[in-house]
């Protein structure tokens, strides 16, 4: 089983400089919204069109890795986010291309679909929480994406800053290519009928639904935190980077502490809670508080909702284990999709209220709306494959 632990060590490393990528946007969006002359409503556009990149891609990621394996099709994504990286580096002087920068940075962020399956094919179900929850960890990458890119861009622009930004990928390519191994047990290559199949399960659009919410949410943040802290305290562009990066730390390292206690003591009933607490939380912020209590929130609200990404995955190898592959790929790209209108939403409604209050009141009744809907839902999974006792669980590395 050696090659267990090296595969969730290349599977969190691959998701870890991955996520760096994808969000780089994010903590680089105050200088490029400042030599490109651009509008808070274009702010938030461009942070929020790598989610939705990342939602296009990991769909077909997610049939590629269930295909032709998660390891041959990480090291092609690797390669190719070298890519997004080297236009914006040398090319990146309008609004349009960012954009198109923007949405091919998704590639980046499809490696959910290729990081998660790559990991979970090597340990048993009682052990799914963990083993998911640390490979998720790689969400970390946000923390040096938001804490470092600011200070390298205030002191040699945001251009050759992504220009440095392919250092990390090209090391991180070659360790994955050595360490990185396929499942024995891989499942067999499924037919595109089998994968419609999936999305005609109910229960599908459901991890859909509340994984747009917290992963989603998380994205949200992680992109729109610099802007907001920017424009509603008057932080500076260099030490909001600080404040973003202490908030995608608490949603990184408490991702394998949610995935480890929906294993104890379930994921429906974590989910309920995180859901809650995060309105609670998003309700304390629309009050515009002094910035000392905001940054408080802050930092507890994105790490409610990485304990709520743990979860997640902790029950979607139970409900879909022969399908692993592609069901991570469509409820990752759910979660792109929430990190996509997410911030769109905060930023337009800002724009036509003048408050960012009525963004995260807005933020908060969607949590609320899951917690009842987990609630009921949940209900029915505990009956049914959550309800099984974990002896009779069949691993998920085997078809059937």
């Amino acid at each position: 089983m050696k090659r267990a632990p090296a595969t969730l060590f290349a599977s969190f490393l691959h998701f870890d400089v991955s996520f760096m990528i994808w969000v780089i946007l994010g903590p680089l969006a105050l200088f490029i919204a400042k030599d490109l002359d651009l509008s808070i409503a274009q702010k938030a556009f461009l942070v929020s069109i790598p989610p939705l990149g990342g939602a296009f891609f990991r769909i077909i990621l997610g049939y590629l890795s269930d295909r032709f394996g998660a390891k041959i099709t990480g090291t092609c994504s690797m390669g190719i986010t070298l890519v997004p990286l080297l236009l914006g580096w040398l090319a990146g002087y309008s609004y349009g291309m960012m954009l198109c920068v923007g949405f091919l940075l998704g590639i980046a962020g499809a490696s959910f679909a290729v990081s998660l399956p790559l990991a979970s094919r090597w340990f048993p179900p009682q052990q799914q929480g963990l083993a998911m929850g640390i490979a998720g960890a790689g969400n970390s990458g946000t923390v040096l994406s938001t804490l470092f890119a600011p200070q390298i861009a205030a002191h040699i622009g945001w251009h050759a800053t992504m220009g440095i930004a392919t250092i990390p990928v090209i090391i991180t390519f070659f360790i994955f290519t050595f360490m990185a191994s396929d499942s024995p047990t891989h499942p067999k290559p499924k037919t595109l009928g089998d994968y419609a199949a999936v999305l005609k399960q109910p229960d599908t659009w459901w991890f859909c639904f509340f994984y747009s919410i917290t992963f989603g949410g998380f994205l949200a943040l992680v992109s729109y935190l610099a802007i907001f802290f920017n424009t509603a305290y008057g932080v500076d562009k260099v030490s909001v980077g600080i404040l973003v990066a202490i908030a995608s730390l608490f949603g990184s390292v408490l991702r394998p502490v949610g995935g480890f206690l929906a294993d104890k003591f379930g994921g429906v009933a974590e989910r309920r809670i995180v859901y809650v607490v995060f309105a609670v939380l998003a309700i304390g912020i629309a009050m515009s508080p002094p910035l000392a209590i905001c940054q408080l929130l802050v930092f507890a609200a994105v790490g409610s909702l990485g304990m709520g990404n743990g979860a997640v995955f902790q029950i979607v190898p139970q409900r879909f284990g022969a399908e692993i592959g592609v069901i991570t790929g469509i409820v990752g790209a759910a979660g792109g999709i929430g990190g996509f209108y997410l911030p769109n939403m905060l930023g337009v409604l800002r724009a036509s209220t003048g408050t960012f209050a009525s963004g995260f009141y807005t933020f908060a009744a969607l949590a609320l709306a899951g917690a009842v809907a987990i609630t009921l839902i949940g209900r029915a999974w505990n009956a049914t494959f959550l309800g099984r006792e974990k002896s009779t669980l069949t691993p998920i590395m085997v078809e059937g």
